[in-house]
């Protein structure tokens, strides 16, 4: 199995990642989040440094290892592309239904797109409107870090500063 390189973007450098329980609405439940595409990670933490930038902090990329190898017992879903099970299941994340998965792994649902879910969950939409509407102006990918055994097959490397 294989290692990979894969970051998080926030204000300040994770050496020890955690699991932190609060509000529901991100799209794969409560976790650490992490993505294998750099850029993704710069617009993460340039997001957080627009919030911060008053308080005179940067944005932070955390580097990390991912060692595949040791998620040889954990639970994992994984979607290769959009489809409607990845759309039913950011639904029922973004609603608070917890999931039995340590680690899940698929594309995000950026502002835009959580705008047209939150639409098709209040009703607003149907499902034909939302994939209509969703066309993906980029790649995304997101890594969700569920458990504390999941978190055990990060290593961090180190981070880097966005100015």
């Amino acid at each position: 199995m294989a290692k990979m390189t894969v970051y998080h973007g926030g204000y300040m450098p994770i050496e020890r990642p955690e699991i932190r329980i609060g509000r529901n609405t991100k799209d794969f439940g409560p976790g650490f989040y992490c993505t294998v595409i750099k850029e993704q990670a710069i617009r993460w933490a340039r997001r957080y440094d627009t919030k911060i930038k008053r308080r005179g902090k940067d944005g932070i990329i955390s580097r990390y290892e991912y060692d595949e190898s040791r998620k040889v017992e954990l639970k994992i879903l994984k979607f290769d592309s959009y489809s409607e099970e990845w759309l039913d299941f950011i639904v029922a994340c973004r609603s608070g239904v917890p999931h039995p998965y340590d680690i899940v792994i698929g594309a995000m649902a950026d502002d835009q797109i959580y705008s047209y879910v939150s639409d098709f969950i209040d009703g607003s939409i149907t499902r034909e409107q939302f994939w209509v509407l969703a066309k993906f102006k980029y790649p995304t990918h997101q890594i969700n870090f569920c458990t504390e055994a999941a978190l055990k097959c990060l290593e961090f490397r180190d981070y880097e500063v966005i100015k």
